[in-house]
């Protein structure tokens, strides 16, 4: 029914004007052309950041919220250290390279080491609070001991030479309490800060190297997934840091941030789509030129892979605005695919040359519009998958394989009427090819031959696949070379950890709440430092107490203002007459708070108000991903406060998880495991809709050939499938959605090969020589994919490799062997008549 319906679209091209088909297809071309380059013109981009591939995460609005925060704080910032022989030269050479990248106004802002005003700020906002701060040690003397150990610490600080004791302070802070409060908003490091840079030592932890380190940040103007930016930055960071260089002999740099993972992830895909697309289209050019020895099929088929190209990458601009690098380098399979239809062509033409090109063309029609759609159908599939660089792949390479289909229909009849050379030799080449897998059938279809040869099926397939293990973790689809990953570890290192992607997620249902629930996890978090869970965090309960810890505070202190101002005055040496303004400031300090609103409008509180999550109001509680969200968990949704706290230097994750794992106000949002569990939902997903895939397809076959018959076209590219998986488990590859998403394309491809062989009658050799040259132009091109260095490329070359060659191998059983049953000897036609 299927190829009936074929033959009359087939005989109403027939009735069209070739020269009418050949304007119809020059004027979707330049459709196509002037489209593009608009799309180009209004802000259509290439982009190289690995992560817009992956699945999106269907999390609640808070958590969205939070990713988003940590993402867009932490994605675009560079990180440098300045290695120098020691203070001086460490500090000099910071401060040129801080010059240097702002005189570069297009690349960077906020450029920064150590803030010095930061902390004369701090005191200046919290001095008026001082009555509601009291460290540990102090709420401890102060409940426990009495006023005795305050007054000998303060009576101590006033003779030390370090001391903060000044007399306007002991004026106002008789006890001395509130430098303490203020040196314990710092979180501890190891870093320091002269003249306004931020120092640390190398030997503490990098290296055993001699030095100090200077640390400068920025952060890029443009995403570092920007391509365009990626060029700005590393011209404005080369410049700066050859200027210093050049004047401070011996400095080493190290450098780290996205930025230099994704320059070099744009530079493997540019090299990559270079290298592997000009390898693919060379091999292309000289298969075409061995088989056909004429300057026209090699021109036609280089139109007909450069109308497939035009045609991806229109339709993938259109549909997503971007055209991702990855789906270039995946695209360059196309060349492989697109040009099938030109080889088809040109065996039938090759072996039947006194027929016109038109007579050609519409002699494969249905066939080729059959493996048209199953091939599309293929890609389809893929893009059905919530995952944005497949779907990406699935648009372009079907659309790609829709511009060759319509070159071929539209195009062929009227470019391709030249006569080509004899092609005696590659055609009687594939007939002896045929002869001996004839002659394999004939062994094949007896008893004995059967038995053994399922028997030796069965055992590889069983062997490989029990061997087969999955890999779903998204770190192995990209990883940066050593030259980023080993200065980047030694910076982390000097920065005390840093701080990972995974971060500890708060909810409450009020400020108060949030910021007493943050207070009650900074007890938990410096058990899991001391554990060696962690390495450190940035919570903002350092900075912002709540008002319960503040009213407790000012309660104890009331102790020294209300109850016991004399004899603490008189204790210290001071005045009693400053007893009475010390009372009515204490009083008066009962209903002033420190609040978020307040410490957000602080320098400091500025770079950690995207911690802080307000609530947006009311909104629908979204589906989340995450297996281990309680209900009481989704219950706090997007109205609910939130706080994020970062976390650094992880080295147990697990037992960080397990750690909160019973706590519904506390998620531990860890981005990578999330999307790699849900890579591997999608990979038996993929698995799931492949065989789906088998039952449609033999279905839609079945109206076309029978039963029997469309079995047989199945079982290939089915039995090809579990070859692959059992070969790829025999030499250890893992199992990803990537081996998957390419088990559906290997499906796709050889169900063509397939029905080629299927609808042959006597036209044999044309199809095995068509075949047998789409087969290695396949190769070529996801052959070479499997040599590239992005894993998940890798993964999608090797198995379509593996798998396009066993169906290439097993496809034309489907012809010999129904020719040994039907006569019951070798027959291969040497005469092919229509």
């Amino acid at each position: 029914m299927t190829l009936k319906i074929a033959a009359r679209i087939n005989h109403t091209l027939m009735q069209t004007s070739i020269k009418w088909r050949l304007a119809i297809w020059l004027s979707l071309m330049l459709a196509a052309s002037l489209w593009t380059l608009q799309l180009w013109h209004n802000g259509a981009k290439v982009q190289s950041d690995i992560l817009a591939m992956l699945p999106h995460l269907q999390q609640d609005t808070l958590t969205a919220r939070a990713l988003e925060q940590v993402e867009s704080t932490l994605a675009d910032q560079v990180y440098l250290a300045l290695i120098a022989k020691d203070e001086t030269q460490a500090i000099a050479a910071a401060t040129l390279l801080i010059e240097q990248l702002e005189a570069q106004n297009g690349a960077f802002t906020d450029i920064r080491s150590a803030d010095m005003q930061m902390g004369e700020a701090l005191g200046q906002y919290y001095f008026p609070h001082r009555f509601k701060l009291l460290t540990s040690e102090q709420t401890d003397a102060l409940t426990h001991n009495g006023l005795d150990s305050l007054v000998a610490s303060a009576t101590t600080q006033l003779y030390s030479a370090f001391s903060y004791a000044n007399s306007q302070l002991l004026t106002q802070d008789p006890l001395l309490l509130f430098p303490a409060n203020l040196l314990a908003l710092a979180p501890s490091s190891k870093l320091s800060a002269k003249q306004g840079i931020l120092l640390a030592h190398p030997n503490q932890g990098v290296d055993n190297s001699e030095g100090v380190a200077a640390i400068v940040m920025a952060k890029g103007k443009d995403s570092a997934f920007n391509p365009n930016a990626q060029l700005i930055q590393q011209a404005a960071l080369t410049q700066a840091l050859t200027a210093v260089t050049e004047q401070y002999a011996g400095i080493q740099v190290l450098q780290a941030g996205a930025l230099f993972h994704a320059i070099e992830a744009t530079n493997t895909a540019k090299s990559e789509i270079s290298i592997l697309g000009l390898a693919s289209l060379l091999g292309v050019v000289l298969l075409v030129w061995l088989a056909f020895r004429s300057v026209m099929p090699l021109l036609l088929a280089i139109v007909t892979i450069s109308s497939g190209l035009l045609l991806a990458v229109t339709f993938t601009l259109s549909v997503f605005g971007e055209l991702h690098l990855l789906t270039l380098v995946f695209g360059t399979s196309l060349i492989g695919i697109a040009i099938d239809y030109s080889f088809h062509f040109y065996c039938e033409r090759l072996n039947e040359q006194h027929h016109s090109a038109q007579a050609t063309v519409a002699y494969i029609f249905p066939t080729v519009s059959l493996a048209f759609i199953t091939s599309a159908l293929a890609y389809v599939g893929i893009g059905l998958a919530p995952f944005p660089g497949m779907q990406q792949v699935a648009i372009f390479c079907a659309s790609g394989l829709l511009g060759a289909y319509l070159t071929l229909v539209l195009a062929y009849p009227l470019l391709a009427g030249s006569k080509l050379p004899s092609g005696e030799q590659p055609l009687n080449l594939a007939q002896a090819y045929l002869a001996r897998m004839a002659q394999f059938s004939n062994k094949l279809v007896s008893p004995w031959g059967l038995s053994l040869f399922t028997l030796i099926l069965a055992g590889v397939c069983l062997l490989g696949i029990s061997q087969l293990k999955v890999d779903d973790d998204i770190r192995h689809l990209q990883q940066s070379p050593v030259s980023v990953t080993e200065p980047e570890d030694k910076l982390r290192k000097l920065l005390s950890g840093g701080t990972d992607n995974q971060f500890l997620l708060v909810r409450a249902p009020s400020e108060e709440a949030l910021l007493q629930k943050l207070e009650s996890l900074g007890p938990q978090l410096d058990i899991a430092i001391k554990q060696q869970e962690l390495g450190n965090y940035v919570s903002l309960s350092s900075y912002l107490p709540s008002k319960q810890k503040q009213d407790a505070a000012y309660r104890l202190q009331g102790e020294i203002y209300q109850s016991q101002l004399s004899a603490v005055l008189s204790s210290i040496g001071l005045d009693d007459s400053l007893a009475p303004s010390l009372s009515v400031a204490y009083l008066a300090a009962k209903d002033s708070y420190i609040t978020p609103t307040d410490f957000f409008e602080l320098g400091l509180g500025k770079q950690l108000a995207p911690l802080w999550l307000a609530p947006l109001g009311l909104a629908p509680l979204e589906h989340s991903t995450d297996p281990t969200a309680s209900a009481d968990n989704t219950k706090l949704g997007s109205d609910s406060h939130g706080a994020i706290v970062l976390l650094g230097g992880i080295e147990d994750i697990a037992a960080l998880k397990a750690r909160f794992a019973k706590d519904p106000q506390v998620q531990l949002v860890d981005k990578v495991a999330d999307i790699s569990t849900l890579m591997g939902h999608y990979r038996l997903l993929t698995l799931k809709l492949l065989g789906l895939a088998l039952v449609i397809a033999l279905l839609l076959f079945s109206l076309s050939f029978g039963l029997k018959k469309a079995t047989v076209v199945v079982a290939v590219p089915a039995l090809a499938a579990v070859l692959t998986l059992a070969i790829l488990g025999l030499v250890g590859s893992p199992l990803s959605l990537f081996h998957a998403l390419a088990l559906i394309l290997i499906f796709g491809i050889g169900i063509d090969y397939s029905l080629f062989f299927a609808s042959v009658e006597q036209h044999g050799k044309a199809v095995m020589m068509a075949v047998f040259m789409s087969a290695c132009s396949t190769l070529l091109a996801f052959g070479l994919l499997a040599f590239s260095q992005t894993q998940a490329i890798h993964y999608f070359g090797l198995t379509l490799s593996l798998g396009i060659g066993f169906t290439f191998v097993l496809s034309p059983l489907i012809l010999t062997t129904s020719q040994v049953l039907t006569t019951n000897k070798v027959s291969i036609p040497t005469r092919n008549v229509i």
